[in-house]
């Protein structure tokens, strides 16, 4: 396994503001940070809709995966914040949609807020590629 290491960006306004990569490969695993609904011009998309903003949690999250040389195929772990846990079913259904073959492991879990009020979920994931 090599241990050089490979930093993804997205883009995010918030990565050099914070210091961050959207996702960092080092040998087979790759670590995708919370990524929030922001869209090119990086401000929220699908405003009040969480499963709108999953979406594209996933959309960012399938394209840092490809960067790395990854994909959602190879995805082991997942964790879903949501400022509404009511939302769980909606976001979940979503995750659903995405991983529902693969079924990584995932956690749910509400939190107080987000750096944006408008983000009403930010999503994790972790991938181990492996050789196909």
């Amino acid at each position: 396994m090599s241990s050089t290491r490979q930093n993804i960006s997205s883009g995010s306004p918030f990565e050099g503001k914070v210091g961050f990569s959207r996702a960092v490969r080092v040998g087979d695993l790759v670590l995708v940070a919370g990524t929030a609904a922001l869209g090119p011009d990086g401000k929220t998309v699908a405003v009040g809709d969480a499963a709108g903003q999953a979406r594209r949690c996933f959309e960012i999250i399938g394209s840092a995966l490809a960067q790395a040389g990854a994909s959602m195929a190879d995805v082991v772990r997942t964790r879903v914040f949501l400022t509404r846990i009511e939302d769980w079913a909606a976001v979940t259904g979503v995750h659903g949609e995405v991983f529902g073959v693969i079924r990584p492991a995932c956690t749910v879990v509400q939190v107080s807020r987000f750096i944006d009020p408008t983000w009403l979920v930010e999503i994790e994931a972790d991938a181990v590629v492996t050789p196909r």
